[in-house]
């Protein structure tokens, strides 16, 4: 027992002995250098028993705090509050909850392409040909039930959508109605997709007025970011086209200035022209230019000039800017983007003030960006016009007869019955006449830019002014003089003589060089020639063909180059119409036609040669026959012939005719 006593007491010493020395040197390494402290006790990350009556352990960490706002629960509680969920702050829950977010996109992903799957499936049902309407109808009902409350993500899919599409076509309008309500207040967003553009489209074709006023309504105030953008435009296109003349006006008015967006009351103005915009509202020039210009400019850096609110914006724009700007815009458009505008009626106007008031240079960079084009080009309603001023104005004939009538030559016989192609010939051999061109098309040909109109308006007053002055009053002369430099300070580039509006050389050398040097004449006629039956009895075919045989063009432009084949042609009409009267033909006779009549009875009262012709060889001996019907207004016309050899070559045969009224008695014509 003694022994065991002793033992325990050595071992209680030791442990004192070795406490002490732990003591001394920790005192001694705290002068030296400090122990590591950790920041994270022991346990502090082991969670609190749930029946703990302890207060919680805080530690020096701060949380962990995420950049991204709490995750918002759909659903709320029971008493009505949103249900949201703290961000997690350890990096397991972070991982569970990404993890859970991940699973719920697949599962998102799983049950959208199960639908896309059943929408394909009923689709390539529905759209077969020869289905019967009433199934198609409840596949169609079947497709849009599928699709409630999803229609808007529908829309925007590559694949999905055009099932939507058929489904509009082919829905009833109740449903079609119901489609609209579920895309109005996604309107604006599909209107920048890709793939809804083409829903969004059908949408407003199908829309009635009232839904057509919302759609326009619910653009306001982002026509021009609309615009900027490459699909977003067509949407905002579609819609002009569709709205009427109030609603186009406050399309537009929204891109004049700032003031017509921030307020929509301002929108609803009777006013259409931008002066007149102006001056009732009593906006400041500047401040509209500055925003029609930061509107336009990158528009057309993006090369979105297709559109025709686009065009009538700059048709506005050059009508109250100075000449540098526009010139600057003319520069921009003098180029292969000009072919996409002047397929409407204000691009053509744009088309024909680039080709007036561009220099030489950018008219060449116009018709060469027409080349490939021209033949597309002149068979266009308004795009005609553009190359018809184009032949009008231009002086380099060489460039003219190599980018544009060697690319009409093999097309030439469909161009001269055609409404809008001949006007390219008409203008040539008979240039302006209000017979062939419309008073618009007149207008358009003869449109102009203010700015550049207010500096021929100066020039034209002070050589008025300037001749006014007697020759011998020197004082006035050094008056005058002066005031001329005064208006001459504030020109621009614009002065220059390639911007004439006109060009240098003769308008009669033009049409010459175009005409006859070129050869197109000479193809003409021989068109004219081969199909002189089908050219005289058609509508438009007709008039190319007066103008060539009447006066042979109009200052006798032809002549006398190819009097050899004007009267070929001649021979040819005069031929056609001695052929016999025939009840069993299938064609009418050239003397009873309605066109071909009317025409021979113009050409006599307007061509002596021709009708001393047709008279030699078609009616000499046979007129009591043709003294009927339609025909007797051609045999008629020779009494009425401004030629007194006309009339006294068919008196003899006719006056007989007159008396036993078989004829009229016509007096001749004064």
């Amino acid at each position: 027992m003694a022994a065991k006593k002793q033992e325990i007491e050595n071992t209680k010493k030791r442990k004192r002995i070795a406490g002490s020395n732990t003591t001394e040197s920790a005192a001694n390494e705290s002068h030296t250098k400090k122990p590591f402290k950790s920041a994270k006790k022991p346990f502090d990350s082991v969670k609190k028993p749930f029946n703990s009556d302890k207060k919680p352990f805080k530690s020096d960490k701060k949380p962990f705090k995420s950049d991204k706002k709490p995750f918002k629960s759909d659903k709320a509680d029971a008493s009505g509050r949103d249900n949201r969920t703290i961000a997690p702050a350890s990096g397991r829950e972070r991982r569970l909850h990404a993890k859970e977010l991940a699973d719920a996109r697949k599962m998102k992903r799983k049950r959208h392409f199960t639908l896309e799957q059943d929408l394909a499936r009923l689709w390539e049902k529905m759209r077969c040909h020869g289905i019967s309407k009433e199934d198609r109808t409840k596949l169609v009902t079947e497709a849009l039930q599928k699709m409630k409350g999803k229609i808007h993500e529908i829309a925007g899919s590559h694949i999905s959508s055009r099932v939507l599409q058929t489904c509009v076509k082919h829905c009833s309008q109740p449903e079609r109605d119901a489609v609209f309500e579920e895309l109005r207040p996604h309107f604006l967003a599909l209107a920048y997709n890709a793939y809804a553009v083409h829903l969004v489209k059908k949408m407003l074709d199908s829309a009635s007025k009232k839904q057509l006023a919302g759609f326009i309504s619910a653009l306001h105030g982002h026509i021009a970011p609309l615009l900027r953008h490459m699909v977003g435009s067509v949407v905002v296109e579609h819609a002009y086209e569709l709205a009427s003349a109030a609603q186009k006006q406050g399309l537009l008015l929204e891109l004049y200035s700032t003031e017509f967006k921030l307020f929509k009351d301002l929108v609803t103005l009777k006013e259409s022209r931008l002066l007149d915009v102006m001056s009732k509202l009593s906006l400041q020039k500047g401040s509209v230019l500055r925003h029609m210009a930061s509107v336009i400019q990158p528009i057309l850096e993006k090369g979105i000039v297709d559109h025709s609110i686009i065009h009538r914006v700059l048709l506005e724009y050059f009508s109250i800017a100075d000449q540098s700007s526009v010139t600057d815009i003319i520069q921009q458009l003098s180029s292969p983007l000009l072919v996409r505008m002047i397929g409407t009626k204000d691009g053509a106007k744009i088309g024909i003030l680039c080709v007036k008031y561009g220099n030489a240079k950018e008219r060449k960079k116009i018709i060469k960006g027409l080349k490939g084009h021209i033949d597309k080009t002149a068979y266009h309603q308004y795009g005609c016009l553009v190359l018809v001023y184009i032949l009008s104005v231009v002086d380099d004939t060489k460039l003219i007869t190599k980018a544009i009538i060697r690319e009409l030559q093999p097309s030439l016989k469909d161009l001269v019955f055609d409404k809008n192609g001949r006007h390219l010939f008409l203008q040539l051999l008979h240039p302006n006449c209000s017979r062939y061109f419309s008073p618009e098309d007149l207008a358009s040909l003869n449109s102009s830019i203010p700015s550049f109109s207010l500096k021929d308006q100066s020039e034209a007053s002070a050589q008025t002014v300037t001749s006014e002055v007697s020759i011998g009053d020197k004082e006035s002369k050094d008056d005058i003089e002066v005031a001329v430099d005064e208006l001459n300070k504030d020109k621009t580039s614009v002065d220059d003589p390639d911007l004439a509006e006109s060009g240098k050389k003769d308008p009669y050398v033009r049409r010459q060089e175009l005409l006859i040097k070129s050869g197109l004449a000479e193809n003409l006629l021989d068109i004219c020639i081969e199909n002189v039956g089908e050219l005289i009895r058609s509508n438009f075919g007709k008039e190319v063909l007066y103008e060539v045989v009447a006066t042979g063009g109009s200052d006798g432009i032809l002549h006398p180059t190819l009097d050899d084949k004007i009267n070929s042609l001649h021979e040819a009409i005069a031929s056609l119409a001695a052929e016999s009267k025939s009840e069993d033909s299938q064609e009418e006779h050239v003397f009873e036609n309605f066109h071909s009549s009317r025409t021979i009875r113009k050409l006599i009262l307007d061509c002596p040669n021709f009708a001393s012709t047709l008279w030699e060889k078609a009616l000499k001996g046979r007129s009591e026959l043709w003294a009927h019907g339609h025909s007797c207004k051609v045999v008629a016309a020779f009494l009425e012939s401004p030629d007194s050899k006309v009339q006294k070559l068919a008196k003899n045969e006719l006056q007989p005719l007159v008396d036993s009224g078989i004829l009229k008695n016509l007096k001749p014509k004064e």
